[in-house]
């Protein structure tokens, strides 16, 4: 008989195969896709994403993973960690900047939607990341 913490990766792993085929078909999709459309798909990545993150560090805080992962795993792990992160944040410098230039434009413009701008009241603020 199998012990259920094998079971429950074996479960995890049929999820995220899931996942996987599900978000190359939205991919696709998207290739023709309006605002909302790209929207919608972008938050649904994000989504798994963090949940995926937060299963991984929840992972590597786990006591029957830290004493028998190899350090082979944990190279990988965090090669690939690095390269997200790196990626993530140029992607964040790119868009925020780009996303900075358009509105001031707008701004100077006068082509602010005035029910989602309101003069000498700012937008939401993005708020910086801990490292903690």
């Amino acid at each position: 008989m199998s012990h259920p913490f094998f079971a429950n990766l074996e479960e995890w792993v049929k999820m995220q195969k899931r996942m996987l085929e599900m978000f190359r078909k939205v991919f696709e999709n998207c290739k023709e896709a309006d605002r909302l459309e790209l929207i919608l798909a972008t938050r649904a990545a994000f989504q798994h994403m963090i949940k995926t993150l937060k299963a991984f560090d929840d992972w590597l805080q786990d006591p029957m993973i830290l004493s028998h992962m190899p350090r082979e795993f944990l190279d990988e792990v965090w090669k690939t960690a690095f390269n997200l992160l790196i990626n993530l944040i140029k992607l964040d410098i790119r868009h925020t900047s780009a996303m900075k230039e358009h509105i001031e434009k707008l701004y100077k413009e006068g082509k602010l939607s005035p029910l989602v701008w309101q003069r000498g009241r700012e937008p939401r603020r993005r708020t910086m990341p801990s490292t903690t």
